[in-house]
């Protein structure tokens, strides 16, 4: 009997020993899930402020595109204005980035027993400041748009003013082509020098018994002459010892003197000395 109730108290007391090593054994596990979802916590936490210093930066960045578009007033060269999107479309991407990190930290804070209502403040105010730069980044980026608009038009205007400049340009020029090739042709002077034969004998004066020599009138040979230019023309070295002009240039536009042991014509007025005639004869002996 003494056997039984010994037995039956041993087992008792092993039973009761199972149970209290079972109990520690639950109490450790629930204190290391406990740990663990306490640094998992803490790690989102780390996580969520981490994320609050990323969108204060990009809150920064966003304020430097804007104070460029105000300084420049919207003058930004090419290669700013390409710069400037490039950060647009980075800052845009960071965003949607942040956005997602945002909704994966707000999901395990919503089945964690560490929430608290101040995580969740933070978390809407963290979703209402990235919708605000989602805004101003909008706006930056149709500011932009904007000003590549109104520069396109800009452009297109000055190609107008360019081709018109350049057909008034070339009108002109033409205008001034033709103006100096009419000055030209109108300043030209034509000048014959030759003995009586000479010029007898290219058709330019005729002459006979006891008649006085006479210029011809259109009749005569005008490969004889020589071309000149009234502006230009001032003198005429007429290697002869005699020089008689035949044709009626005003007295008093020119002189005949002597120069280098010979005959020199020298036109002293010149706009009095051709206003008769573009034609110059001049016979010598």
């Amino acid at each position: 009997m003494r056997k039984f109730i010994i037995l039956g108290l041993s087992a008792a007391l092993l039973l009761g020993s199972c149970t209290n090593k079972e109990k520690e054994e639950q109490a450790r596990q629930q204190a290391e899930a406990s740990r663990a979802e306490l640094i998992a916590a803490v790690a989102d936490r780390d996580q969520l402020l981490n994320l609050v210093n990323e969108i204060s930066s990009g809150m920064e960045q966003i304020k430097n595109l804007e104070n460029i578009l105000a300084v420049n007033g919207g003058q930004e060269t090419p290669g700013q204005k390409e710069q400037i999107r490039a950060d647009i479309a980075a800052i845009q991407k960071t965003l949607q980035e942040r956005r997602e990190k945002l909704e994966e930290l707000e999901k395990k804070l919503a089945t964690s027993s560490q929430t608290n209502s101040s995580l969740q403040k933070t978390i809407a105010s963290l979703r209402i400041q990235m919708d605000q730069q989602t805004q101003e980044i909008n706006s930056l980026r149709g500011n932009l748009d904007e000003a590549k608009a109104q520069i396109g038009t800009l452009d297109a205007q000055v190609d107008s003013l360019n081709t018109t400049v350049t057909q008034v340009t070339a009108e002109r020029d033409s205008t001034d082509q033709q103006n100096t090739q009419l000055a030209n042709e109108l300043n030209l002077c034509y000048y014959a020098i030759g003995t009586k034969s000479e010029l007898k004998e290219n058709r330019i004066i005729e002459t006979g018994f006891l008649r006085k020599t006479k210029i011809m009138k259109g009749d005569f040979d005008q490969a004889f002459f020589t071309v000149g230019d009234k502006r230009t023309l001032t003198t005429l070295d007429l290697n002869s010892d005699k020089a008689e002009i035949l044709t009626n240039q005003p007295a008093g536009s020119y002189v005949i003197s002597e120069g280098n042991g010979h005959k020199v014509l020298r036109i002293t007025n010149p706009a009095a000395f051709w206003s008769l005639s573009n034609y110059l004869v001049i016979k010598i002996d």
